[in-house]
């Protein structure tokens, strides 16, 4: 009776994880999605506590209750460290993977080796392969998208350093190949080849983000979420669990696919992403002529932007740092009252992680409507009077458009250059994530209000405030 019921959890937390991504497509149903979600794996957990072979308790009770105090300080963390947030489950995601992979085969091959065949170290080799690199990969992004000061922002390069990376790849999976044809036993080298693997796998994964800069970071998410769950597909072959492949399967076809929609927006590839060394600051702009721009007061820009029409705001990952989501609320409701149309356009690679200023404004409580994606705003920002730029650089520079010389030509922007004026609040004058200088605030119509964001449009507030009647 007992396993029937177990069968039963599982086909129902199965139905709820194909659920919760559904729900989670449309922001009307994404917080049943996330109740699903959460559903889904408690049944499964509790289905596989309740398993007849599962008989010291003790080690189900003590990681969980170990787990608590990370999980309870990773769900508080504020909105704008959800990127790093989400590089550390990624990381505790395969290092999980890895450390089961480890465990049953060494439990395997010194008690039950017949139960080594080549199917099974096939998905031993994948699981611990996908699961260290994933490790340590997940925590150099964490570092990068927290800035830690020894961690460097830009691509750290090095002559031939992506033929040492995939070098060190091919060896391990030689020496993986090596274990599979002969089932995991190779007498007294069969720790120290599969301790080699281990150590080559996660090696690798810190090799591989290294070289990736800070613009890449919603992609490199993207692509180690694909990674967790491969990894966690291959533990359920290890361990026979059709749920865990079901759920790892989700997970890394949704990461697979969102990897593929980022890349589009920035169009590039993937081996571009991987091994371009995107983000390095560009000698040419540096030593070229200095230009100058033009700046404003938030008084001066509070005028015109309550003489218009219609008002774009574009966010940016200034926006998160200084997290002045609330206060872009505030202006929000002020325009509105005035009778001003305001939008804001969503680039899908905006942030540190996709869906980024999604979930920003969203906190803010900003109505879902008036957020505009990229494709349905740019026909209207010849008509737009204002737009008004919140710590975005990259996603507005109209050098992607035509210079060829550039490292994000062919990128789709936000058309912000359209506008009838540009206001862009920025701390300096320094280069985004690309690493070039964006063309958008040297143009005609654009002035700079420099400053931190949330103060600048606090100051915004502030004089429309004082101009309602």
């Amino acid at each position: 009776m007992i396993e029937h019921l177990i069968e039963l959890a599982y086909l129902v937390a199965t139905a709820l994880f194909i659920l919760s991504l559904h729900w989670m497509s449309d922001p009307k149903t994404a917080r049943r999605g996330v109740f699903a979600g959460i559903a889904a794996m408690l049944a499964a957990v509790l289905a596989t506590w309740a398993k007849p072979e599962v008989v010291n308790h003790l080690w189900v009770i003590l990681p969980i209750a170990v787990a608590i105090v990370p999980g309870v300080w990773l769900a508080l963390v504020p909105l704008t460290a959800v990127p790093q947030r989400t590089a550390f489950s990624h990381a505790f995601g395969g290092l999980a993977a890895g450390l089961v992979g480890t465990a049953e085969y060494f439990f395997w091959l010194n008690h039950e080796p017949w139960n080594l065949t080549t199917f099974r170290m096939v998905a031993i080799i994948a699981e611990i392969i996908l699961g260290y690199l994933t490790f340590t990969g997940s925590l150099i992004a964490a570092a990068k998208l927290q800035e830690i000061k020894w961690i460097p922002q830009r691509p750290w390069v090095y002559k031939g350093q992506q033929a040492v990376n995939l070098g060190a790849l091919l060896v391990a999976v030689l020496l993986g190949v090596l274990l599979i044809a002969k089932q995991g036993n190779l007498g007294a080298w069969s720790p120290v080849v599969f301790g080699a693997i281990i150590v080559l796998a996660l090696n690798f994964g810190w090799m591989l983000v290294m070289p990736i800069g800070g613009a890449d970071m919603p992609t490199v998410i993207s692509i180690l979420n694909s990674y967790a769950g491969l990894s966690a597909v291959a533990m359920g072959f290890v361990l026979d669990n059709k749920l865990l492949i079901t759920a790892g399967a989700l997970d890394g076809s949704s990461g697979l696919i969102l990897s593929i929609i980022m890349c589009k927006a920035m169009n590039r590839s993937f081996t571009n992403v991987l091994f371009g060394a995107f983000g390095q600051v560009q000698k040419a702009a540096a030593a070229g002529e200095k230009r100058t721009v033009k700046s404003e007061t938030p008084e001066g820009a509070a005028q015109i932007m309550e003489q218009s029409n219609l008002v774009v705001v574009v966010p940016g990952y200034g926006m998160a740092v200084a997290q002045a989501q609330h206060r872009i609320r505030e202006l929000y409701d002020l325009l509105t009252k005035r009778g001003v149309a305001v939008k804001f356009a969503i680039h899908p690679v905006a942030g540190r992680m996709p869906g980024h200023m999604n979930v920003l404004l969203a906190e803010a409580e900003i109505p879902y409507d008036r957020l505009v994606e990229m494709d349905e705003i740019n026909p209207e920002m010849p008509q737009c009077d204002v737009c008004l730029v919140v710590g975005a650089n990259d996603v507005v520079n109209p050098a992607a458009r035509h210079d060829k010389t550039s490292p994000i030509y062919g990128m789709p922007i936000i058309a912000a250059d359209k506008a009838k004026t540009c206001f862009a609040i920025k701390r300096t004058m320094n280069p985004g994530f690309a690493g070039i200088e964006n063309e958008l605030y040297y143009a005609d119509h654009t002035y700079m209000i420099f400053g931190d964001a949330k103060a600048v449009v606090g100051e915004l507030v502030k004089a429309l405030s004082g101009g309602l009647h």
